[in-house]
């Protein structure tokens, strides 16, 4: 069995950068989070199920993301409701892809642990990073103002959720990515066999550095 490794941790943390370093050490790599947009631009069930569950946020098969995120993420009741219909459609979107894929496989998730999807990892990483640094990040990447990022922060676990539930938690405070993903590389190939595209999926004991 090949390996596959999870990776979780909150927006702005800097998953994506954990994922291109495992992509350069030969793992096939899923974006969840791409994957998931992908799925909204297709249309289709799911976009028509969100519509139903979220009256006013679809028109002519079209998702509007900001008035549906100005809705979940301040109502606990209304995002646990959107997030069990989405986990669905993109776990099933995901295992396609694990199954065609060859080699090592690294599945990029913001909900890897809620979901189920770390059921089908070997090993689960987390990234974490100061909610100061989270804000300022996804407020330069989406062009959002800074109390819709720190809403959607707010709604998120917060770290000791994912110290307590993952193998390793990778700390992204370093202040250039090429010094993070140094420190991602080394400790991901102290966490990881020496072969993963041939070794099998196994889980390992927990390191919280």
């Amino acid at each position: 069995m090949r390996t596959v490794v999870g990776i979780t941790g909150g927006t702005g943390c800097g998953k994506t950068t954990v994922l291109t370093v495992l992509q350069a050490m030969g793992f096939s790599t899923i974006d969840c989070d791409a994957l998931y947009h992908q799925m909204l631009e297709e249309g289709g069930e799911l976009v028509e199920k969100i519509g139903e569950l979220f009256p006013g946020t679809v028109e002519n098969g079209v998702l509007h993301r900001k008035r549906l995120g100005n809705i979940v993420f301040g109502d606990p009741d209304a995002l646990a409701r959107l997030s069990a219909m989405t986990d669905e459609a993109v776990d099933k979107r995901v295992q396609a892809v694990i199954e065609c894929a060859q080699g090592p496989v690294a599945v990029d998730a913001i909900r890897l642990l809620e979901s189920g999807l770390a059921a089908r990892c070997g090993y689960t990483v987390a990234v974490t990073a100061p909610p100061e640094v989270r804000a300022a990040r996804l407020m330069a990447r989406e062009g959002i103002s800074e109390e819709y990022a720190r809403k959607r922060i707010a709604a998120q676990p917060d770290d000791a959720y994912f110290a307590r539930q993952c193998d390793l938690v990778l700390v992204n405070d370093f202040p250039t990515r090429a010094e993070f993903e140094a420190y991602c590389r080394d400790k991901l190939m102290a966490l990881l066999p020496q072969n993963p595209a041939s070794g099998p999926i196994q889980s390992s004991s927990n390191d919280a550095t």
